[in-house]
């Protein structure tokens, strides 16, 4: 069966690995990357699958409701970490408390998808088509994103990746994009009868390539991973400090660091996890959202401390498809909610405050008489930093049908 190049980007499973030692047609790749006087910016969402609950991740710890509709899983005000006397982080969550102190990292409460959908398939899609309440959108808004960067003097088959086995909705589009789901996966050498036939494969099309996004990469691209392959990745060591969880989630940003440390052009990446999905026994300092916060927060802050002065020209934000209900249920979870919060962190980001307006827990104020109301569109979070920090201002494209001005940012960006 034939396969195009186009087709066979978006659905391999393609692994490079960083090292110190890059090669010298790699650092002129890397300075040719920006227009004159510019740096590599670079934008990594991360998508927490299963939606997570906002209320005891960015706990108001200041309002008594919270407490009064959460009599078993509410997070103690003694083990909150306090973030400005009203809201306090989870306790799980202590890895980021010295971003938000560095003033590195903000928060949108009360943020998320407009469309009323408790589906997670359909929220999923709609938050990553960037089209709420639209199923008819076929490409990822992430994809859309890269049409009208500003242009690096030289193209990069590693502009778009996401981390997994295959290209996801956000990405999906027209826009080349590569799926790498683990560096120690990928065997290069075309030509070795013992090579993977994906590897065979890839390396067939780009010594074949006539496509004019990849035509005059494609050898130099090949030869980047065929060098950094020999370099052997397992024996990768992350920055001092950067200490990755053993897992699918910080293996997926130890991978991210690795690949934006070689200088191989990364623009936008995805990252997702799940486990959020908390219906019964969902936990308050302990237990499975405890866990998974765990998890999440200690990724995100070594793949912070691994990009060292990288992160100046990186922002991350993530994303969850809703949150939960503000009462918990009968089984000491929650169930399908709507509104939520966002974490951006970035060298760009103006840290140490929560943005958005707080809607309030009376049952006057929750979303349909059960959940926390949305304030902040997710689109208004991600428009700023498509605009402001990626140089991308055509947002009509990128979310069409939403009024995504300026005038609106939160200006949590600089």
């Amino acid at each position: 069966m034939s396969i195009t190049r186009r087709v066979f980007l978006r659905n391999s499973a393609l692994a490079v690995v960083g090292t110190a030692a890059v090669p010298s047609f790699l650092a002129r790749a890397a300075m040719g990357a920006a227009q004159p006087g510019t740096r590599n910016k670079r934008l990594v969402v991360i998508f927490q699958r299963g939606a997570a609950d906002g209320l005891n991740i960015v706990v108001p710890h200041g309002e008594a409701q919270y407490y009064a509709m959460r009599p078993t899983i509410n997070i103690p005000r003694k083990s909150v970490l306090d973030l400005d006397g009203f809201f306090g982080l989870h306790p799980s969550l202590a890895p980021f408390q010295p971003l938000w102190q560095q003033r590195q990292l903000a928060i949108v409460h009360a943020a998320g998808s407009p469309d009323p959908s408790r589906s997670h398939f359909d929220a999923q899609d709609f938050m990553e088509a960037g089209t709420p309440g639209v199923k008819a959108t076929e490409d990822g808004w992430l994809n859309r994103a890269l049409r009208k960067l500003p242009q690096p003097s030289q193209k990069s088959a590693f502009e778009a990746i996401a981390m997994g086995p295959s290209i996801p909705r956000i990405l999906s589009g027209v826009e080349p994009a590569i799926a790498i789901n683990n560096i120690n996966d990928f065997s290069v050498g075309g030509r070795n009868p013992k090579a993977s036939p994906v590897a065979n494969t890839f390396e067939s099309m780009y010594d074949h390539s006539l496509d004019t996004v990849l035509q005059g990469t494609g050898e130099e691209t090949f030869d980047a991973v065929k060098m950094l392959k020999s370099a052997d990745p397992s024996k990768y060591k992350p920055a001092p400090g950067a200490d990755y969880p053993k897992g699918r989630f910080g293996d997926s940003l130890r991978q991210l660091a690795q690949l934006i440390k070689a200088n191989l052009g990364v623009q936008v990446a995805f990252a997702d996890i799940g486990g959020w999905d908390h219906h019964v026994n969902e936990g308050a300092t302990e237990g499975q959202i405890a866990n998974v916060l765990h998890d999440f927060s200690q990724s995100i802050a070594a793949f912070w401390t691994d990009l060292g002065d990288l992160g100046e020209d990186t922002v991350v934000v993530t994303m969850s498809e809703f949150g939960r209900t503000a009462r918990e249920n009968g089984n000491r979870g929650t169930d399908h909610g709507h509104a939520n919060v966002m974490f951006v962190l970035g060298g760009p980001v103006k840290g140490g405050e929560v943005y958005g307006r707080w809607p309030g827990l009376d049952q006057s104020q929750l979303y349909e008489g059960r959940d926390l109301a949305l304030t902040t569109d997710f689109r208004q979070v991600l428009g700023e930093a498509v605009a402001r920090h990626m140089g991308n201002k055509n947002l009509n494209e990128v979310f069409p049908g939403y009024d995504n001005q300026p005038g609106k940012f939160l200006r949590l960006l600089g």
